[in-house]
């Protein structure tokens, strides 16, 4: 039995292609020409080429395959061009999953995320069924997420294409090779380089435990359901206590309200703009600060069996994979003003 994974040199990618390589399935991968493959190291696996953007590519990606779990996307929190992000997450996912319907594949998955659900923001998690609208959405990458969801639903009830949808929260663990930005804070803080925070919530789940919901939902989810693959809910100071913890790092003393930072990032995004290089803070990120985003995995817990371990061990074996592979110095190393900037609510779920 094929199975096509796209996005298995990312983060989320990598960690499904190897769940499903234990299982026992015959892995095509697509990847771009210019994807580091350094995540695909000990795959046993068949590397076909292909772009999101490009319908022949696709159309070969799944000649042949049984089963699509279809995890690329483009995830940036800021872009320079915003519909080059809806061209990759809303057009491509409509893309390779009618291919997938029209090569004959017998299911598939799509990887959306938690940022396409609605939230409550209070600290009340929110579940499948949580109302969202998109004008509720802040940033191109929520809004792309939103859009492609609801395409992707669309197919399921119209066109009777039989894909199921897992909502991933915030991933964290090995081969993080990018880093996401759930994964820079995690650097940032077993580095002792973030002193102050902005406060806010997130749910944080291991990596490989939402790559297991990825192979429980194709192997038992419904179609044209929604499942939500999360860990814990943490506020953010809890989150980078725990991270200095584990890391040995020095804690951040200071909660900043969002009037003294939104000038900041208002400056990093006009600098962005002129030199290309995306800005460590956004606007964005201070308007997604303002509500928790907390989630239940209740549903996918009771259909698909789906557990997560606790968010301790996440955070362990995140800081134990970036020291490993020399993204993280000793305890306390590279600490200095210079690096020092406050964190927020870099994004979701994290995916290539």
């Amino acid at each position: 039995m094929t199975t096509l994974v796209t996005g298995a040199t990312g983060f989320v990618g990598s960690a499904v292609a190897r769940v499903l390589a234990a299982r026992g399935h015959a892995l095509r991968l697509m990847t771009r020409p210019t994807s580091d493959r350094s995540n695909l190291a000990g795959l046993d696996a068949e590397i076909v080429i292909g772009d999101l953007t490009d319908p022949a590519s696709l159309a070969r990606a799944v000649s042949g395959c049984r089963y699509v779990v279809h995890v690329a996307a483009d995830y940036r929190i800021w872009v320079p061009d915003p519909q080059e992000m809806l061209r990759a997450n809303v057009d491509g996912s409509v893309a390779i999953l009618r291919a997938a319907q029209q090569a004959g594949v017998e299911r598939a998955v799509y990887c959306s995320s938690v940022a396409a659900l609605g939230q409550i923001g209070d600290g009340t998690p929110a579940d499948e069924t949580t109302p969202a609208r998109e004008a509720d959405f802040v940033g191109v990458y929520k809004r792309s997420k939103f859009l492609a969801e609801n395409a992707v639903r669309a197919l399921a009830r119209d066109e009777g294409v039989p894909v199921v949808i897992v909502n991933p929260a915030a991933p964290v663990g090995p081969r993080d090779i990018k880093p996401t930005p759930t994964g820079k804070m995690i650097l940032d803080a077993a580095s002792g380089r973030m002193p102050a925070y902005i406060e806010t919530g997130l749910n944080l789940v291991h990596v490989d435990d939402v790559a297991e919901g990825h192979a429980l939902a194709l192997e038992r989810g419904r179609v044209g359901e929604r499942y939500i693959l999360g860990g814990e809910n943490l506020s953010l100071r809890d989150i980078l206590f725990l991270i200095s913890e584990v890391a040995g790092s020095r804690k951040p003393l200071l909660r900043l309200p969002e009037a003294v930072v939104w000038p900041v990032a208002a400056v990093m995004e006009a600098l962005a703009r002129t030199t290309g290089i995306p800005p460590l803070m956004t606007r964005d990120h201070l308007k997604m600060a303002r509500k928790k985003m907390f989630y239940t995995s209740a549903k996918a817990e009771a259909e698909l069996g789906y557990h997560a371990r606790p968010v301790r061990q996440a955070v362990e074996d995140a800081v134990a994979w970036f020291r490993a592979t020399g993204r993280l110095k000793t305890p306390g190393a590279g600490a200095g003003p210079h690096a020092a900037q406050p964190a927020s609510a870099g994004g979701a779920k994290a995916q290539e």
